[in-house]
């Protein structure tokens, strides 16, 4: 999740509340890739999760890792909770179980991006190993219980703790014992931003699909492909999951203002201290303020920053369906919605693709794919051979970009996990899972030693 901010700039009309989002709008030659990636961390000694305390704690990581960085800490009640590069060029968080995430900096190419990767693994592994601890790339926690899993000391979370099981059955293990890799995009105008918006949507499914790789919860197998696309489905219905207005052409930066203002926010944040408004919408708070605070632009930001739909709108669209997994996925994530997104007739096709699925169809596929993964239905097909098509126009749009790195190559080579996915029809959870019940005989542990960064 995000650093939180401040902005102290009362807010006085509702132009302010449009410009939080139309100001992202950027020519083409502006647009950038912002990637993020959580990690679960754990001892390599009995493979326990690793607590926020200790010498060998995540405390101590962050201490260690901003020694290593030189990026500026942030803190939270006494407590380092994460760094900021000065440049603000990335930043490192935690998320409330103690998952390790890298907000990466907006670059311009995947090339960019893994190498930007590649050297934060490297980093962490330089810290971390001397403390005994390694580094799991899935979607969930495979091990770990509720009651096992530490919990991290940011003030939000504990209002996000308390509330939480008041809205949706899922929400504090989507919190605690989940993990994502997300990519952040562009786009040039309002219609633009609409265009994305809708095919991504409607197609978030089947990223889903391509990276499910979260079969394992509580030490065994959970019956499920992606077990982080079936917590999101009751977390917090409100803010989270699909909304029809999204994948139609009533959307618009209006249009999710007026969601966003009907919906319960979390806190305002005030001299360091976080504040609880649970129990209020943004469009009371903006109408009657809270205990004497009024409402200002680091609020909404913030607000709009903690609505968990399947596309997040803020200045930039965030992919977030996608299950955590290894480095290698950690690329091809950008590198599938780059390609569906950022080329004109790339974009145009995908859009093709998605109009074909209308919003029950959509509904539909997004309830399935967590247990049947390439095998869900999409409309008239499944989402394999919808898949298929979906990583065909990525090539194509990576083809169009003709980005080269200093040997003569493009970016299509990032998309050769999922070459493998929809060329086997197999999802890595089902190789997960095979591996289980074969040569693991049935022993959850050894997954921190095979599939450890």
């Amino acid at each position: 999740m995000a650093r939180d901010t401040t902005n102290d700039t009362p807010i006085e009309t509702r132009a302010q509340l449009l410009d939080a989002l139309e100001s992202g709008c950027k020519p083409k030659s502006q647009w950038r890739i912002g990637t993020e990636h959580e990690k679960f961390g754990f001892y390599k000694a009995d493979n326990s999760p690793v607590p926020y305390e200790g010498d060998n704690g995540i405390k101590a990581l962050l201490e260690g890792m901003q020694a290593r960085t030189g990026w500026e800490p942030i803190m939270d009640a006494g407590n380092i909770i994460g760094l900021a590069a000065s440049d603000g060029m990335g930043a490192i968080s935690l998320e409330p179980g103690g998952q390790f995430e890298l907000s990466g900096a907006p670059l311009r190419t995947i090339h960019e991006t893994c190498r930007e990767s590649n050297k934060h693994l490297a980093q962490v592994r330089d810290v971390a190993e001397p403390m005994g601890m390694g580094f799991l790339g899935l979607g969930g926690s495979p091990k770990w219980t509720f009651a096992e899993t530490p919990q991290m000391p940011k003030s939000r979370y504990d209002i996000m703790r308390a509330y939480m099981p008041k809205v949706g059955s899922q929400g504090l293990d989507m919190m605690h014992r989940t993990c994502t890799i997300q990519v952040n995009l562009d786009f040039a105008s309002e219609q633009d931003m609409r265009t994305k918006m809708q095919v991504s949507t409607k197609l978030q499914s089947v990223a889903a699909a391509l990276f499910a790789n979260s079969p394992f919860s509580d030490g065994k197998p959970n019956g499920l492909l992606s077990w982080r696309a079936n917590i999101w489905r009751d977390t917090d219905n409100q803010r989270a999951g699909l909304h029809e207005f999204m994948v139609t052409d009533e959307m618009s930066f209006e249009r999710y203002v007026d969601w966003a203002l009907s919906v319960p926010m979390y806190f305002i944040l005030r001299d360091g201290r976080y504040i609880d408004c649970t129990h209020i919408t943004f469009q009371q708070f903006l109408d009657e303020g809270l205990d004497g605070h009024r409402a200002n632009e680091g609020d909404w930001t913030n607000h709009i920053g903690t609505l968990f739909p399947d596309v997040r709108l803020k200045k930039f669209l965030e992919m977030r369906l996608a299950d955590g997994g290894p480095w290698r996925r950690i690329c091809a994530l950008p590198a599938l919605w780059v390609g569906l997104l950022y080329d004109e007739a790339a974009l145009a096709d995908a859009k093709t693709l998605a109009d074909e699925l209308d919003f029950d169809a959509v509904v539909a596929m997004r309830d399935a794919v967590p247990s049947k993964g390439l095998a869900a239905p999409a409309g008239s097909r499944t989402v394999l051979e919808l898949a298929k098509d979906v990583v065909a126009i990525a090539h194509k749009g990576l083809t169009a970009r003709a980005e080269f790195n200093d040997q003569g190559v493009d970016e299509n080579n990032f998309l050769g996990p999922l070459d493998e996915v929809v060329a086997l029809g197999e999802t890595q959870a089902e190789r997960l899972l095979k591996q289980y019940h074969s040569n693991w005989d049935g022993d959850i542990d050894h997954i921190f030693e095979e599939y450890a960064y």
